[in-house]
């Protein structure tokens, strides 16, 4: 049955407009708690958020929701998404929210649920939230409805728990690290956190102001990093999104990193270290072949989930697998974390860099890709029921058969159609893929 209001990752859209309104979000906040509300200890919901201007209604209106039932909140204020999945789990709570919408500019914003054990909630779990959306929930009684209060020192645990992911026998001593925190959620804990390990640290995309989040800056955007980088002539740059969830990495030429080359990174380490569970790891649909081939050269597995972190976690439980991602840049690294950690997945990669001893650009750059496009179009209606386009895919993986792949999937945050193609052939490629475009948009 398809879900109603959660996409891939939580429920998404343009704030102010339905669904993402404070009126919904106080319905989230009675559905959600309502939901949980199991036993008869006082039940608890942790909120965290990043720093968009939308916050500060969303937060209200999911405390108003929640307290209403019954649920007593605790506010954690801005702070990434794996830090509250983590104290989700740390402070007992029975739900974990995120107010975020990841990577999106200031004007959106989201509402992302964690369970008592940090992780995602489940397809079910969210269809029976909707269900309760949509319908009347029982309120509290006058005498029972809860409470809220803020933790203090919510991003100081959420240091030291990065600062414990990595090795003891390592420190950063004499590492220049440029780290740009796209203005939003880890605009103090992860600056604090590479200081704390002894690196010389240049933040930059450290000054929230409600409407900069993600702009022109972040994982999305690594321009600005690289261009401090060489300015600076730092050994590396790591750049995280608005919510800290997910990591690209620039090296000291300035070069970018994706995802792709920092998972074969961390899993390679692993393998060598007789640390890599289920002898894989597992990517998405979107990742390169040139990655599943030097995994492959090297006895490594790989399992491809569909796109969205939740999914990749889903797939690495399934297989015991303790490492995942996506080429995007989410890190799922299961014997640290519930769910991506772009703070944690960095610390990892650094300590790569230090125990090798050589530049970034040696150690971060493992295989070259295949040529892969990827492009974006939006659409109305039901494109992908055409004939015309059904005609332009069906020819586009002919003319890939046997040297690359085609992709096609709608969106799950926004209504665009993504059309990857990937082969040996950089023109063919782009043929292809400008071709399934160009009927999609017809």
């Amino acid at each position: 049955m398809t879900r109603k209001y959660f996409g891939t990752d939580g429920i998404r859209g343009l704030t102010n407009t339905p669904p993402m309104t404070a009126a919904m979000a106080m319905r989230v906040g009675q559905a959600a708690g309502t939901h949980f509300l199991n036993g008869g200890h006082k039940h608890r919901v942790v909120i965290g958020k990043d720093t968009r201007l939308s916050g500060y209604m969303m937060e209200s209106a999911l405390t108003a929701g929640f307290t209403s039932v019954g649920m007593d909140v605790t506010l954690l204020g801005p702070l990434p998404t794996p830090a509250v999945a983590m104290l989700t789990r740390s402070l007992r709570a029975d739900l974990g929210v995120m107010i975020s919408a990841s990577h999106n500019p200031f004007h959106d914003n989201g509402i992302k649920l964690f369970g008592p054990d940090g992780y995602k909630l489940s397809d079910d779990d969210e269809r029976a939230i909707e269900a309760l959306i949509d319908s009347e929930v029982g309120l509290a009684a006058p005498e029972a409805i809860g409470r809220a209060r803020r933790v203090d020192d919510a991003q100081g645990r959420y240091v030291e728990f990065a600062k414990a992911t990595f090795p003891d026998d390592l420190r950063l001593d004499g590492l220049k690290v440029v780290i740009d925190c796209a203005h939003g959620a880890a605009y103090r804990v992860a600056p604090a956190a590479l200081w704390e390990l002894g690196a010389e640290v240049v933040a930059i995309g450290v000054s929230p102001d409600g409407f900069n989040v993600n702009a022109d800056c972040g994982s999305t955007h690594p321009r600005a990093l690289q261009m401090k980088v060489l300015e600076t002539g730092a050994d590396i740059g790591i750049a995280l999104d608005g919510d800290a969830d997910r990591l690209i990495v620039v090296d000291e030429k300035g070069q970018l990193v994706d995802g792709d080359q920092l998972m074969a990174l961390v899993a390679a380490r692993a393998a060598e270290a007789g640390q890599l569970k289920g002898a894989a790891l597992v990517a998405t649909v979107m990742s390169n072949l040139g990655l599943e081939r030097w995994l492959a050269g090297r006895g490594i597995g790989m399992h491809r989930a569909s796109v969205g972190d939740r999914y990749v976690l889903e797939m690495m439980r399934a297989h015991g697998c303790n490492i995942g991602g996506e080429q995007s840049g989410h890190l799922i690294l299961a014997d640290h974390s519930t769910t991506g950690d772009g703070l944690v997945a960095a610390l990892q990669v650094l300590a790569a860099l230090v125990a090798s001893g050589r530049p970034a650009s040696e150690v971060l750059h493992l295989f070259d890709p295949l040529p892969q496009l990827l492009k974006s179009v939006r659409f109305s209606g039901d494109p992908l029921g055409r004939d015309e386009v059904k005609a332009a895919i069906a020819d586009g993986e002919a003319r890939l058969a046997g040297t690359g792949r085609l992709l096609i999937r709608k969106s799950g945050t926004e209504p665009v159609i993504r059309v990857m193609a990937e082969g040996e052939d950089k023109a063919l490629v782009a043929a292809v893929v400008d071709g399934i475009c160009a009927a999609v948009k017809a």
